[in-house]
């Protein structure tokens, strides 16, 4: 069976993630996760706790798993037609990890052990070069805290072993930017 390739969007918020996911889909014709939170939020409102958090990274894990499964699934079905193995997924539990600890200076052990237990195959950091746009579920308008989460989102996959690279640039230059990375590191 093929060997799936999880490509991993992060970045902090109004980055443009869920747009390069759907693009990236379409160009690698796949599938794409998108982030749970989202639809958690819109559900049950954006005044969230520590302990929504731990639900929110468990739908995104639940979320990722049955992408995982349907791609393979696939495999199975039709053996000798050309799939992607490709997966475009809109988070992980780098960016749980992130969102709990700048929020609640604290990380559920759970998001933690999810961190050292999945494998992934790319990271792409989405650049804060894109300007904020108003949304309901984002909170950090302003420059600075937009600058303090890149950066530690940099720092957290520089301290990982998982090739990565900074997504820059607008809409198709930034898809194009993404697209060039991805096939650098996933021949």
């Amino acid at each position: 069976m093929k060997s799936i390739q999880k490509i991993v969007v992060l970045g902090p918020e109004s980055t443009g993630k869920s747009t390069l996911c759907a693009a990236l889909a379409v160009h690698y014709q796949t599938t794409w996760t998108p982030e749970y939170a989202r639809q958690y939020l819109s559900e049950n409102g954006t005044k969230y706790t520590y302990d929504d958090l731990l639900t929110i990274a468990k739908g995104q894990i639940q979320n990722e798993d049955e992408a995982i499964a349907s791609l393979n699934k696939n495999f199975i079905d039709h053996p000798t037609q050309k799939i992607s193995n490709k997966l475009i997924l809109d988070t992980d539990m780098y960016v749980m990890k992130v969102w709990c600890e700048y929020v609640f200076n604290n990380c559920h052990h759970y998001i933690l052990e999810q961190i050292n237990q999945r494998n992934y195959d790319l990271y792409l950091l989405c650049d804060i070069d894109l300007p904020w746009a108003a949304d309901e579920m984002r909170e950090y308008p302003d420059a600075g805290p937009r600058k303090e989460l890149f950066t530690i989102y940099k720092e957290q996959l520089i301290n990982q072993n998982t090739p990565w690279g900074i997504v820059s640039g607008t809409g198709a230059q930034r898809t194009q930017n993404a697209i060039q990375l991805i096939d650098q590191y996933l021949q």
